[in-house]
Order: C-alpha cells, then sequence, then structure tokens
C-alpha cells in the first residue's frame, strides 16, 4: 500500500514498487489518509494481507503519522514506513515511537535499486518470518480471583501470545466450560488455537501449546545465556550478531523486570518512551534475526564444568553444553512480608504485573508499595483509569531512589498522592484483598482502608539460588564477577588459571555475569544491555586464549 497525495509522485512510487515486487505482491495506491483506510477496510474484510505501508507525511487532511496511527489498527502486523522530504526528519524520527515506525525514506530515492529495494526487501522479510497472519487467539477461562488464571494472563500477555479471557461469571465464559466438559472448580482452561483445552497447565505445558520454543535445536553451542531480560537479550544479539552460536534461555518471559514496565523514557534513542514489551519485542526479533535461538519456560537449575564444557542442567532433568555460559538471571520483586499477603498473591496482591491487570482497575482506588522507577511508572500508567493511585513509600520521600523525570510526573498528576514513611502491615480478604492495615512509621500510628488492588514493586532479589555451591556470591545473593574476586589482588582458591577473572566472569573460567544480578550493578536498562554486549566481548577473549 502506498499513500501519496501528490498523483504525479504517486505513480511513480507505484512504478518503482510494481518493477520490482508486481510479480508476487499486489501494489495498491492512495492519494489520501482516508481513501486509503477505506482501501484497508476493505482488504481486512476480503481476508487480504497487507505487508508493507508507505506514506508521505505531508498530507492535507490526515499527514502520514496520522494515518498510520489508524492503519495500525487494522493491520498491525504490516511494516510502516514514512516517505519525507530532508525538512521532516524529525517528524519521522519522532514517528518511531508514535507509530513504531520501521523506517523512514527520503525522497527522491534515485536510484530504487539503491535507496529503495534493499529497504523494502529487508522488510518483507521481516514480515514473511514473522506471525503476520491473523490465527483464531487463545482463549482463557477463569476468575478475576484466580491467582493462577492471573499467571497465566501474566505469562501470555508478556511472551505476545494473543489471547481472550473469558469470566466463569459470563455466559460465554460457562459455555466454552461446559464445552470442555470443566465445572469451573479447576481454573483456568485455556482452550489453543487448535482447540486444545488445558486445565490448569503448568508453563512448560502451556509455552509447548501455544507455539513458543521450548527445546532446543542442539547439544552444543559456542554461548548459553541464561536469563531473558535486556542484559540476556543485548548478549544474545551481540553473539549471535559476531558468529557465535547462541542460545538464550529464559524460565518465564523475555524482558524481565523492565519487559513489565509500561513506560521508558530514559532510555537512550527514545525521547518520547517506549513501553518495556516494544523494547523486548524489537529486541528479540534482532536477536532471532542474527540466528540466536530463544527457549522460553525452561528453569536452569545446575551450572558444571566438564572440561572445556560448560553444563546447563534444567529442571525437567536435560542438559545443554557450551564453551561459555552468560548468567543474565536478573532479579525479581521481593515479596511483601506482611500478614495475609502471601494468601491474596494474585487475588488482589500483585507482584509487577500492572499492566495485564490494569483495564480491571478502571474506577478504582489503586495501592503501591515501592519507590523505585518501576512503582512509578506504574503509577503513572494506572493512573489514566483507576480512581486514585497511593503510593505507600518507606523513605522520606521518592528522592532517594526515583528519576526525576518520574517524580515531576507523579507531582502533576491530580489522581496520584504519595503516602511517605507509610508500610503496609497487613492484607486482608475473604478470597481477594478487600483491605489493608498501613502503618505510619514515625508515629506507628495505624490505619486501616479499603481497597482491591495493591502493586508490589519492593527491592531485588537476585534469581541465583540455584548456582548456590558452583558461583560464588555475596551475603545477599548477587554474583561476584572479576575486581570483586580479587580484593585482596589474589584469584579464587579454586581458580585454575594463570590470569585474574576477566572483569564481568566469575570464580568460573568461561562463564560471565550480566545485569541485575551481578553485584553492584546499576540496575538500569541500559547498563544492563551494555553489560549484555560486554560480556560477549569478553567471551571472545575467553574463546580465544582456551
Amino acid at each position: 500500500m502506498t499513500v501519496d497525495d501528490d498523483p504525479g509522485v504517486s505513480r511513480a512510487v507505484a512504478r518503482d514498487l510494481r518493477r520490482r515486487y508486481g510479480a508476487s505482491c499486489r501494489i495498491v495506491r492512495a492519494e489520501s489518509g482516508e481513501s486509503a483506510l477505506e482501501a484497508l477496510r476493505e482488504l481486512k474484510l476480503r481476508g487480504d494481507l497487507v505487508a508493507v505501508i508507505l506514506a508521505d507525511y505531508r498530507m492535507p487532511q490526515m499527514n502520514g503519522i496520522e494515518f498510520l496511527e489508524q492503519a495500525l489498527d487494522l493491520y498491525p502486523g504490516a511494516r510502516r514506513v514514512l516517505l519525507t522530504a530532508y525538512a521532516d526528519s524529525n517528524a519521522a524520527i519522532d514517528a518511531i515511537n508514535v507509530v513504531d515506525l520501521d523506517h523512514y525514506l527520503l525522497k527522491p530515492w534515485d536510484p530504487p535499486e539503491e535507496k529503495l529495494y534493499p529497504v523494502l526487501d529487508d522488510l518483507l522479510e521481516a514480515w514473511r518470518c514473522s506471525d503476520f497472519r491473523p490465527m483464531p487467539s487463545t482463549k482463557v477461562v477463569g476468575h478475576r480471583w484466580s491467582a493462577r488464571s492471573s499467571d497465566v494472563r501474566e505469562f501470555l500477555a508478556r511472551n505476545q501470545v494473543p489471547y481472550r479471557w473469558y469470566s466463569t461469571d459470563e455466559p460465554e465464559g460457562q459455555r466454552l466450560l461446559a464445552a470442555c466438559g470443566q465445572d469451573g472448580q479447576r481454573l483456568p482452561v485455556v482452550i489453543t488455537a487448535d482447540g486444545t483445552a488445558l486445565v490448569e497447565p503448568e508453563v512448560p505445558e502451556l509455552a509447548a501449546h501455544v507455539g513458543l520454543a521450548t527445546t532446543p535445536t542442539a547439544d552444543f553451542y559456542d554461548l548459553v545465556v541464561i536469563g531473558g531480560g535486556p542484559a540476556g537479550l543485548g548478549a544474545a544479539v551481540y553473539g549471535a550478531s559476531e558468529g557465535l552460536r547462541t542460545v538464550l534461555v529464559e524460565r518465564s518471559a523475555t524482558g524481565g523486570q523492565a519487559g513489565q514496565s509500561s513506560r521508558i523514557e530514559n532510555y537512550l534513542g527514545f525521547p518520547d518512551g517506549v513501553s518495556g514489551g516494544q523494547l523486548t519485542d524489537r529486541a528479540r526479533r534482532q536477536a532471532t534475526k542474527f540466528g540466536a535461538e530463544i527457549l522460553s519456560a525452561r528453569e536452569a537449575t545446575g551450572l558444571e564444568s566438564s572440561g572445556a564444557a560448560r553444563l546447563v542442567r534444567f529442571a525437567d532433568g536435560s542438559q545443554i553444553a557450551a564453551h561459555s555460559v552468560i548468567l543474565a538471571t536478573g532479579v525479581s520483586y521481593r515479596q511483601l512480608g506482611a500478614p495475609g499477603a502471601d494468601e491474596l498473591s494474585g487475588r488482589g496482591v500483585f507482584y509487577g504485573s500492572a499492566l495485564t491487570e490494569a483495564a480491571a482497575c478502571q474506577g478504582h482506588d489503586v495501592y503501591i508499595v515501592g519507590g523505585a522507577n518501576s512503582a512509578g511508572q506504574a503509577a503513572m500508567y494506572l493512573s489514566r483509569g483507576a480512581k486514585s493511585v497511593t503510593l505507600l513509600v518507606r523513605g522520606a520521600d521518592l528522592t532517594a531512589s526515583m528519576s526525576h523525570y518520574l517524580i515531576q510526573q507523579i507531582a502533576g498528576s491530580p489522581n496520584i498522592s504519595v503516602r511517605a514513611r507509610t508500610v503496609v502491615e497487613a492484607a486482608h480478604g475473604d478470597g481477594h484483598l478487600e483491605q489493608l492495615t498501613l502503618r505510619d512509621t514515625t508515629s506507628g500510628q495505624t490505619e486501616l482502608v479499603d481497597a482491591q488492588w495493591l502493586f508490589v514493586f519492593i527491592g531485588a532479589a537476585p534469581l541465583t539460588d540455584w548456582l548456590e555451591g558452583t558461583v560464588l556470591r555475596d551475603e545477599r545473593g548477587f554474583i561476584l564477577a572479576g575486581p570483586d574476586l580479587t580484593p585482596d589482588g589474589r584469584p579464587p582458591a579454586d581458580w585454575e588459571l594463570d590470569r585474574p577473572p576477566y572483569h564481568l566472569e566469575t570464580n568460573i573460567p568461561g562463564v560471565f555475569v550480566a545485569g541485575d544480578a551481578r553485584a553492584e550493578s546499576a540496575k538500569r536498562v541500559a547498563s544492563a544491555v551494555g553489560e549484555g554486549a560486554m560480556a560477549v566481548m569478553l567471551v571472545h577473549r575467553y574463546l580465544e586464549q582456551s
């Protein structure tokens, strides 16, 4: 689809496209945004697929960005290109964030063999490799206050598996349960796109049935990356792009804590912000583009050396081997220690799942525990629909752990309030959260408040317990590497090489750490990505000297 209000330019664009792609694709031409949208609606009704949309920026009534925003609703999988003059390049850069633009082209592009076709060839190839065909969506039947139902929805959403939610309280949910021969006592029931019914599925079973890769294609790799957060994805991109046979292993969903963020506004290159999901999706596509394998729902439970190989064992008893390993396991939110919180987890008390539950919070009072960026981003996102959002902060204010830009945004949001020096003393409810007891840490006074929604973003617990007795960690469980292993100038006791550990190398040669799991790391997306890239550089150095 090409859209340009100048008839001459429109014909020229279509001519260039037909010359190259006419044998395999139909070229649809329009001279206004509205007529292009009408054509897209007709194509949608007929079930046709749209691979690439090229829109001119300067069009009357509806400019190219406004058109692409509406076209995105009809064909979200189509690749989007903005045609601009040199003076419009800033607008094109803005459009990268507004409509997730794939590329912008400066007119004219003479010759097209050098400036047009290579771009479109890449976009078409990416489209063909993506899940662009409309597929019957997965159905999830559950109850609003079912913890396992919440977990399944979170897993599907974070892995970008489209699904539809049906409550057991609704007629359609009851009809689906009856069709599956279920009475609603065991929830959730997941009905996959091919009609298979899964009752209370475990994560590996669910992943396999919704099309996620769970089994490695080989027994031996150059590099195994454990963890799919920013550090792990960064390592996978750089490892695979530099010729290492790379596999990334993720126990739940790629993106880590960053992938759950509604909006990241201080990441380099995204002046208007980017959601954690968008950033994760781009990084994942980039890694697979270079040939990295990505395995979901595989939990690493052991690591050992076997000569020059490093073995990674999984919870199901299987294992893979590699020349090198990068540990990018990241961290999880610490559990709220208040009485009643564990029993109500997934039933009104949630850990980092604000995106999945946001729709159900419309018009309600919401409480958030935490004073770092993740809590602030969740507060801003939930405030769009919630009646009120209250941030509960143990410290005197937000300045100790939250970025200045978020503090300013929160201060300017009329339905967000901050209660400093306040903790959750207890959570109460019969089957789901109904009330909270809040305590003022200065005066000791308590207050009982009505609450159905509590989102917890406190602290960072490293996901490293499975490395006990193998990789050296500090007293909090964070992995020691490089200079932290040699505080007295001497290598660790079991170090066998005649060189000290490299900067991100652990006490096991060839095993590196990157991101939040490393002791004294910066706990920022940009630094995690950088460490993932640096770890790959050190892997190359290790392999060259092995």
